[in-house]
């Protein structure tokens, strides 16, 4: 061994020092029972803020950009085909419309209380909650559905005039984007099985849902002064 040694260079031979000699049964030798042992990926369900929150806010807040973007684009198309039309006719909003901006609102609360709950541990709680604004959010969809209903009994159809043609794409697409937002809530009930990621995951689709609410708000006040006047 000492002739091998005396053969290799000065950093083959630091090399060779500092390799870790190993017992018969595979342990390594000359570390105590308190020696630190380093997994790669042992710490990634440890932590809540990690790269896990990290990438799924990014998707939201790409998501977020380009349905916000996608409504400023309609909403200047509804201007223009306002100011310079001939043929708009004034539509009384249906009240329902009021009554759903009172459940998207308490919608919010209600997963803001999940969100709360999980972080205190109170897993049960935190169901409880999410099934509540479940709920609520299929009963804004329903309301949405009675909307249009209302309009189509009225003789207003989506062909009916620009007024009606803007009422219905307008709330249908914001019914569309907010049922995504449904379906991920009840994907965190059904799939996410461990707390952390869980919790990572009810904070993104918390901060969606509350944009999707803000959205709501901006979109009835849009309404309301051009197809209602």
């Amino acid at each position: 061994m000492t002739e091998i040694i005396g053969r290799l260079g000065p950093s083959q031979t630091a090399v060779l020092e500092r390799a870790p000699s190993r017992s018969g049964n595979g342990n390594r030798m000359g570390g105590g029972p308190g020696e630190p042992v380093y997994r790669p990926h042992a710490t990634s369900e440890l932590e809540p803020r990690g790269t896990t929150l990290s990438a799924y806010r990014m998707i939201t807040f790409l998501a977020m950009f380009w349905i916000a973007a996608l409504f400023a684009t309609l909403a200047l198309v509804l201007e223009s085909r306002w100011v310079h039309s001939s043929d708009w006719a004034s539509i009384p909003l249906p009240y329902v419309l009021y009554i759903n901006t009172a459940i998207l609102l308490g919608s919010s609360l209600t997963i803001e209380f999940a969100r709360h709950s999980l972080r205190a541990d109170a897993t049960k709680e935190c169901a409880r909650w999410i099934r509540a604004t479940l709920a609520l959010g299929l009963a804004f969809i329903a309301g949405q559905i009675v909307a249009w209903q209302d309009l189509s009994a009225r003789g207003l159809h989506l062909a009916s005039n620009p007024g009606s043609f803007f009422f219905y794409l307008i709330t249908g697409a914001h019914s569309l984007h907010f049922l995504g937002g449904i379906v991920l809530l009840a994907s965190v009930v059904s799939r996410v099985a461990t707390r952390v990621r869980r919790q990572a995951a009810l904070d993104t689709i918390a901060l969606y849902w509350h944009f999707m609410d803000g959205l709501w708000l901006c979109l009835l006040a849009l309404l309301f002064i051009a197809i209602q006047r």
